[in-house]
């Protein structure tokens, strides 16, 4: 099967570091490489060598195949558009992590109610009109998917607000590059 792909995307650290990546044309908005090298070098030192990690609203799986080239020892990648979920199984092969992850072809919500955790790092970026972030986040925060170790992170469009408290996670880290929000929220330390 054929689309319509361009490779103008690379891992960027770690065992996969230069390896292009596959991306739909016009159809999802990479994280870009700068916003990735932020991401990680804040939630690196905080995560656990060969830990699991979420990679929800996945896109091309560019988050996820970055942990996993920095030295993460599992990833589940949830896109709910089966297009996407190629190229991400594309991007597993052509990086040689493709025994170190699953690709879940199912919407976010359904992932949350059928994978278990707990994960070490959790990652979000879902499209930037999504206007139920903070419904998601929130259901997130009280699910099996996280314990008191895990590292959530989102990248949203900072024309929304997320607020510096969800449930007993608290923001621990918040950045803007351009258009670009990133937020890190991690369980507060009693």
């Amino acid at each position: 099967m054929h689309y319509n792909l361009k490779l103008d995307m690379r891992v960027i650290a770690g065992d996969a570091k230069g390896k292009r990546l596959k991306t739909p044309k016009g159809s999802i908005r990479p994280t870009t490489e700068l916003v990735r090298g932020a991401i990680f070098s804040i939630v690196q030192p905080l995560i656990v060598e060969e830990g699991r990690v979420l990679d929800l609203f996945a896109g091309s799986g560019a988050l996820g195949i970055e942990a996993l080239s920095r030295g993460a020892g599992w990833v589940d990648f949830v896109e709910s558009n089966a297009r996407h979920c190629t190229v991400i199984k594309e991007n597993l092969e052509i990086t040689g992590f493709a025994s170190r992850g699953k690709v879940h072809c199912i919407s976010v919500e359904k992932a949350m109610a059928v994978l278990d955790g707990p994960y070490d790092l959790i990652t979000l970026d879902p499209p930037y009109e999504h206007s139920f972030t903070v419904e998601i986040m929130t259901s997130l925060v009280n699910s099996r998917l996280v314990d008191s170790s895990s590292v959530i992170v989102i990248e949203y469009s900072c024309h929304h607000a997320l607020p510096p408290k969800l449930g007993r996670f608290s923001l621990y880290k918040d950045k803007q590059y351009g258009d670009t929000c990133v937020s890190i929220y991690r369980q507060e330390v009693t």
